[in-house]
């Protein structure tokens, strides 16, 4: 792609900056995607600040969470709900188990799986500290409304299960 250097009228800009030469619908797909990554960072972060208020990361609070809404799981199935490698399931079911808040229990038809299920103490602490997360994920969300959160997440759907089908660059595939 070409481009252009910005003119000097804003002084904020770096003589050297170039501004790229995109279409209209390229630009508004890139101003969307900051925008969205914008976002997604601020309310991760009052989520992040409100489960570390309990020694916990937001990926082990999304295991408790997934855990407790879904009941027993097998890793694979937690690993794919709260978007984390295999690696990274292990490693997290690890640190909760550590913790007490979970157990690996196998599975009666394949040795190979293991499910993860919350103790008792897991159990208590998210019937305990949920009801207060779902607050703060709601005002972090509070600076639209309702209804607008409603076609906000609609669209988003349909934008996720768009970029999901398309073949990823270079050719590969993507996991589904």
């Amino acid at each position: 792609m070409a481009t252009t250097t910005r003119p000097q009228q804003d002084a904020s800009v770096h003589s050297e900056a170039h501004e790229p030469d995109l279409d209209e619908a390229t630009a508004a797909a890139l101003r969307l995607w900051v925008i969205m990554s914008r976002a997604q960072s601020a309310v991760t972060t009052q989520a992040a600040a409100h489960a570390s208020q309990y020694g916990l990361t937001l990926a082990e609070f999304g295991i408790l969470e997934a855990l407790y809404h879904r009941g027993p799981m097998l890793l694979g199935e937690v690993q794919k709900r709260i978007l984390v490698s295999s690696g990274g399931i292990t490693f997290l079911v690890d640190r909760l188990t550590a913790k007490g808040l979970v157990e690996r229990r196998s599975c009666d038809y394949d040795r190979r799986a293991r499910y993860a299920a919350l103790t008792p103490k897991g159990t208590e602490l998210v019937a305990e500290v949920f009801p207060s997360h779902a607050l703060v994920i709601a005002r972090a969300m509070s600076g639209i409304g309702t209804d607008e959160q409603t076609d906000v997440a609609n669209q988003l759907r349909t934008l996720g299960r768009a970029a999901a089908a398309l073949p990823l660059p270079g050719g590969r595939e993507q996991d589904k």
